[in-house]
């Protein structure tokens, strides 16, 4: 009767002080553990075994049998959860966990149930794994956008991670296309995620980019830059190109296939060495990337779903330190030697 009352109260406890369940078994384990020392500890007729009840034997068998209760339930989770289907629903349409998991999107009057299939059915390369590629493939991700490469070269180092959010330190060392790979997948189950651990050559650039309907460019040279635009003109890809140095960048949405500019259309020629140098150079505040990179999230999820207005045929112009904003009308160049104006 005393261990009952000792017990009932562990539980009335537990339910005041709204512990886990698993912390109040923990309690109770260590109340029967120490009746049972002390039924073995005691001589016999002690007193205090009489008032605990019960022999030694009696209190392992109940041990016992509450063990053998837990472990059986414990079988059938683990059951249940291998039975749950996980993976993406066939046929394009949503599981359970993803319409609870897309809800906030679905409601959106911009986006619905029709937007986000078509975030699900639609195929994005990244270009850069680095301070625009990170926010923007993990926004990406996040959304639901079903396929999404990702194209890099480079390996995680200790001076990536006061940008790069989607790399961690455990990470350092690891090439970059599969750490983005890994927090991608861990954060949503239901996405393709096509790592590419390669520089990107102009010999392949063309044909990869067929293969995908949107290209974002997160590069950081403009080597890169050019050979990426005239790749996404010759696929007839839209491509959505960020720069960030210092305390500013910059975003557009190059399409002539739509009529509207490509990147050499607005920059025909790179700058003169020294005049936009790198950020291993000029530097860069640590969150600017995550600002510009989360916009190219943005606009890659409006292009797809058709909400609101993209840029196509505008820059939009970030400027951290002082906290404005501004924008300039792009228009295509007659003479562009890329896209012929």
């Amino acid at each position: 009767m005393t261990v009952a009352l000792i017990a009932a109260a562990l539980v009335a406890l537990g339910f005041v002080l709204r512990l886990p369940g698993r912390v109040v078994l923990r309690l109770l384990g260590m109340l029967w553990l120490g009746v049972l020392v002390a039924h073995l500890a005691l001589p016999s007729g002690h007193p205090l075994a009489a008032a605990l009840g019960g022999d030694w034997r009696s209190w392992a068998a109940l041990g016992l049998g509450v063990a053998l209760v837990l472990l059986y339930r414990a079988v059938l989770v683990q059951l249940k959860n291998r039975a749950r289907p996980v993976a993406v629903a066939e046929g394009g349409t949503f599981s359970t966990a993803e319409l609870d998991r897309y809800a906030r999107h679905i409601v959106l009057r911009e986006v619905g149930g029709m937007g986000q299939r078509r975030l699900k059915e639609a195929k994005v390369l990244v270009v850069g794994a680095g301070g625009l590629g990170s926010p923007a493939l993990l926004y990406l991700a996040a959304a639901g956008v079903g396929t999404i490469g990702v194209i890099d070269d480079d390996e995680v180092s200790n001076s990536n991670l006061q940008r790069q959010v989607i790399h961690t330190d455990a990470r350092i060392g690891q090439p970059k296309v599969f750490s983005a790979e890994g927090a991608m997948k861990a954060l949503n189950p239901f996405i393709a995620v096509k790592p590419y651990n390669r520089r990107l050559g102009a010999a392949e650039a063309e044909a990869l980019f067929a293969e995908y309907d949107l290209i974002l460019d997160g590069s950081d040279n403009f080597d890169t830059r050019y050979m990426v635009n005239a790749a996404a003109v010759a696929a007839k890809r839209p491509l959505l190109s960020a720069a960030i140095t210092q305390w500013e960048g910059q975003i557009s949405l190059y399409d002539p296939a739509k009529g509207a500019p490509c990147y050499a259309c607005i920059f025909p020629e790179r700058p003169a060495d020294g005049l936009a140098p790198a950020c291993a150079v000029a530097g860069v505040m640590g969150a600017l990337p995550g600002v510009v990179g989360s916009m190219m999230a943005v606009e890659a999820i409006k292009e797809i779903t058709g909400a609101g207005e993209g840029l196509r045929g505008r820059m939009l112009i970030y400027d951290a330190l002082y906290g404005e904003s501004r924008q300039i009308m792009l228009k295509r160049s007659s003479g562009c030697a890329v896209c012929g104006g």
